[in-house]
């Protein structure tokens, strides 16, 4: 019980009321005193007047009319003439003098802690205002032994009404908060553990129903967070299958590739003019599709061979990359062109920068190609001492809103009808196994530019 949270909230409120009503009990014993010597004095000052209306009465009368005020001595001044009225032997000397007319609450509440922790029986004088104008003042002396018992006693009676009060206050908040917070509470986290045993299960996702604000806020926030996952965990199994049938058609497309590469010595060996220049850029077509079967079925696997570093002049394979981009685009008026040092090199592996640039460029030419106008794309290089950077910016349409918030998650940014959206997603993943990155710099009516940033890092030239 008291690890739970109504069990602590039950002691925390115990706790609390009785220290609020000890901060109380200190005033109040300070004022049950003041009120005990108060009604001494007016006794005092009753038996007094008894006196003063027959001048001949007993010593046995004085001295019960002394008890009856529990006092020992009274002395009245009346008309500027200070009289001892009433008195008794005294037990011994006077110890202190309290006066009820001029004490500050300050100094009657340390002197009521003083004589409750005091054991002995001192006298004191007391000096107040007489009621209803009877005279100047009045004056007693008396024990202190009675009044600390009666302190002790009206003490002991605050303190267990105290204690009363506390436990029933605390046993009315915890019921009140078992019922509005801790039960909502367990609610909320049932719901968390039935979710859990199959989040896949969408009737499982909890439904806000709190009356509480907080909690409801916090409701529909789970409910959020359940909603994602479950949407995640679908999407994450498709992908699953998806990855599956993938490496299936890649082992199969990557037999017939390789049966294709079988007839590329035939046709390097025609002597048509136009096979012959184009001979090899098939070759080496065929090389790249058999290289990225081989890959998909490693990723497949998860098992992405990390990249082969090594220096290569940048300008050949980007060339390489246009030549093919121009084929592909036929006679559209289109302009793809390379800006950058002729003997720029780069320590990076080709192979995979030349997937990076292939997927950037093709992306450029067909957002451009479906526009029906003309454009350009170039492709610019520049290297500072610690890395290279590399812009592919065009002339196309700009990207999407839309495309713009998943651009580099796989099937989530693509621009173009049934496309797949996974070039941008392998290229941001081949680029993040050199250590480098590539953004979107600007995008709009006018065109797009992105920028691959490639750290030098071990290997600087």
């Amino acid at each position: 019980m008291f690890n739970s949270l109504s069990g602590r909230l039950l002691i925390l409120t115990t706790v609390f009321v009785m220290l609020a009503e000890i901060l109380i009990f200190v005033p109040s014993i300070a004022r049950f005193r003041v009120e005990y010597m108060l009604d001494r004095l007016e006794r005092a000052q009753i038996a007094s007047l008894t006196l003063l209306a027959d001048d001949m009465i007993d010593e046995d009368l004085e001295a019960e009319l002394l008890r009856n005020a529990e006092v020992l001595n009274v002395v009245l001044r009346r008309d500027e003439v200070r009289q001892l009225v009433l008195s008794s032997p005294m037990p011994q000397q006077i110890a202190g003098t309290v006066d009820l007319r001029n004490d500050s609450a300050a100094v009657l509440i340390r002197d009521a802690l003083r004589q409750l922790v005091s054991r002995r029986n001192d006298v004191i004088r007391v000096i107040g205002a007489p009621v209803r104008d009877a005279g100047l003042l009045i004056e007693v002396t008396m024990e202190t032994a009675p009044m600390r018992a009666a302190m002790i006693d009206y003490g002991l009676r605050i303190l267990v009404l105290s204690a009363v009060i506390s436990v029933v206050t605390a046993l009315l908040l915890f019921m009140a908060m078992r019922v509005f917070l801790v039960k909502p509470i367990k609610r909320v986290v049932s719901h968390m553990q039935r979710y859990a045993a199959a989040p896949e299960d969408a009737r499982r996702i909890i439904m806000p129903s709190a009356g509480v604000r907080e909690l409801r806020e916090a409701e529909e926030a789970l409910q959020k967070l359940q909603t994602d996952l479950t949407q995640a965990l679908r999407q994450k199994e498709r992908l699953a299958q998806l990855g599956a049938a993938v490496s299936k058609v890649s082992h199969d497309l990557r037999n017939i590739m390789t049966t294709a590469q079988l007839f590329t010595d035939r046709i390097e060996m025609s002597k048509d003019p136009v096979v012959a220049r184009l001979a090899p850029k098939l070759v080496s077509s065929i090389s790249r599709a058999v290289h990225l079967c081989e890959s998909t079925l490693a990723f497949g696997k998860a098992e992405e061979p990390g990249p082969r570093l090594t220096v290569f002049r940048l300008a050949d394979l980007v060339e390489e990359v246009l030549e093919s981009e121009r084929l592909g685009v036929g006679g559209h008026p289109l302009e793809l062109r390379a800006e950058m040092p002729a003997d720029m090199e780069v320590r990076a592996d080709p192979e995979q920068m030349h997937r990076v640039l292939s997927n950037l460029i093709r992306n450029a030419c067909q957002s451009i190609v479906t526009t029906g106008k003309p454009g350009e794309i170039s492709v610019r290089a520049n290297e500072s001492v610690d890395a290279w950077c590399i812009a592919i910016a065009d002339t196309g349409p700009g990207l999407p809103p839309k495309a713009q918030e998943h651009l580099f998650e796989p099937f989530q940014g693509s621009v173009r009808k049934g496309g797949a959206g996974l070039g941008l997603a392998i290229s941001a993943e081949l680029l993040r196994g050199h250590g480098g990155d590539i953004q979107l710099f600007k995008t709009g009516s006018s065109g797009s530019e992105f920028r691959i940033h490639l750290p030098r890092g071990d290997g600087t030239l």
